[in-house]
């Protein structure tokens, strides 16, 4: 696979071996300006690993990785990590849980975890509260709670604000739907699907195991498991319900109605 300097993150042969095992092989993958992707597969598979090494948080064993323009190796990595920002339950557990909503979300801008870290302006509380507003959450007067008592689905909301304070250049979001209940999944869904499809949104990729978990907008997907690219490419090319079958070692049948995808499990002789 070959890359330019228009792409957003690019992986070349790489690896990643813990005790022996490759819980990553000769990975090959691109991710361009305005691509939203998903990374499909089941547990196990390497997900997060990939999704680890796309943020600079985990060095590869082998192979060449380029983070928007920036060689992993050569570039400063504390001003790296500063352009990417996460979606993940490591981020909420790293929250001290009785800081108010509205501090988690401004100390975003530096990537901090406490508020008090940094001086803000007026600018930065009102685009935090901005930000809450299109996180969907402000009318439910959850901005002026603390972070640790509200629901687990509010939480994504609120971090997913918080990862956007900071003008990311690159957005990753590890299973950010584990969990919810399907209210909460679908509001998320539906802020998520907003944000897709904005064109002035950065790049992100998505890590779910459940092609229910993809919300509308997603342009591309990447098919993982054991360590290994089964399919990767445009969104309808590669969620097929052969390519899916084979990823999840189980015959589904995949389908696509308003932009949403669904799976069903159904005996190989229906395929």
């Amino acid at each position: 696979m070959s890359s330019d300097a228009s792409s957003v993150l690019a992986m070349h042969g790489v690896r990643v071996i813990r005790s022996g095992r490759a819980v990553l092989a000769d990975i090959d993958w691109e991710v361009r300006p305005g691509e939203r992707w998903v990374v499909l597969g089941p547990n196990g598979s390497g997900k997060t690993t990939l999704l680890r090494v796309a943020g600079a948080l985990l060095w590869p064993t082998a192979g060449r990785v380029e983070i928007l323009g920036r060689r992993l190796g050569v570039v400063d990595i504390r001003d790296l990590r500063g352009k990417v920002a996460f979606v993940s339950a490591w981020v909420a557990r790293d929250l001290r849980p009785s800081q108010g909503v509205r501090d988690v979300v401004v100390a975003g801008k530096h990537g901090a975890l406490e508020a008090w870290w940094h001086r803000y302006d007026e600018a930065d509380w009102a685009r935090a509260h901005q930000l809450l507003e299109e996180a969907d959450v402000v009318g439910e007067g959850i901005a002026g709670q603390e972070f640790g008592v509200i629901s687990e689905g509010e939480r994504q909301h609120v971090l997913l604000a918080r990862a956007l304070m900071g003008a990311p250049e690159l957005l990753l979001l590890d299973e950010p739907a584990a969990g919810l209940d399907l209210g909460a999944r679908e509001r998320f869904m539906g802020v998520l699907g907003a944000l897709a499809g904005e064109a002035s949104a950065p790049p992100l990729v998505l890590v779910t195991h459940h092609t229910e978990e993809i919300p509308p907008g997603i342009t591309h997907a990447l098919l993982l498991a054991e360590g290994r690219v089964q399919a990767s490419g445009p969104v309808a090319d590669v969620l097929t319900s052969e390519a899916v079958s084979r990823c999840f070692s189980v015959p589904v049948v995949v389908r696509r109605e308003g932009g949403r995808w669904s799976s069903r499990a159904f005996p190989s002789s229906t395929l």
